[in-house]
């Protein structure tokens, strides 16, 4: 679904998401309907449905957005010279997205669908390619597939466990030793030699 206009920053469908995004962000995912979703938008409900199907479907779509925004901040920083200091990046970078827009990241990293598509795979791929990168160096002690899901399960539970924690309560030092106990599992301090089998 979609059309010609999509790139149009005043288009309908542009208008939807914006709207829908800006619900989620004061409301969570109940905030999102779609009465409050074409009043917010300036449309008409038949409208969200021409271009986007159902509620799902516009959800799915705020959580695209928000894995093309997400991605477009992680390739926005060239590559570290020392990859295992670029998972570091990585991992604060991702905590730091869900800290700063919890509602947006629970659409994007709590729905199996929104995990599953095209964006949520290439959100996956930039973490693949780093650890490739460590493996590559010499640097990984484990498979790269094990690493990749170990970081991506690690990371998104420490920020999951930061979100659900009330901001006063929170530990910043659980991100770092989470962070921290995560690599010293996955890489060494020299290289290895030849990397594991992905």
């Amino acid at each position: 679904m979609g059309s010609e206009t999509d790139g149009d920053a005043d288009s309908p469908r542009t208008r939807i998401l914006a709207a829908a995004r800006r619900l989620l962000a004061q409301g969570g995912q109940e905030a999102i309907s779609t009465r409050a979703v074409s009043a917010a938008a300036g449309v008409q409900p038949p409208t969200i449905y021409r271009f986007f199907g159902d509620k799902d479907s516009l959800l799915d779509a705020v959580a695209a957005q928000g894995f093309r925004d997400y991605l477009a901040s992680k390739t926005a920083l060239p590559p570290a010279a020392d990859p295992v200091e670029e998972l570091r990046r990585g991992w604060d970078q991702h905590v730091e997205l869900g800290l700063a827009d919890p509602a947006l990241y629970l659409l994007m990293y709590h729905r199996p669908r929104a995990l599953a598509s095209p964006a949520g795979a290439a959100a996956f791929e930039i973490l693949a390619a780093r650890i490739r990168r460590t493996a590559q160096a010499g640097r990984l002690r484990v498979p790269e597939s094990l690493a990749a899901a170990l970081v991506h399960a690690a990371g998104s539970g420490t920020t999951l466990s930061l979100i659900a924690t009330p901001e006063p309560d929170r530990d910043p030092a659980l991100s770092v030793t989470a962070r921290e106990a995560v690599i010293a599992a996955i890489t060494t301090d020299e290289p290895l030699g030849p990397a594991p089998a992905p």
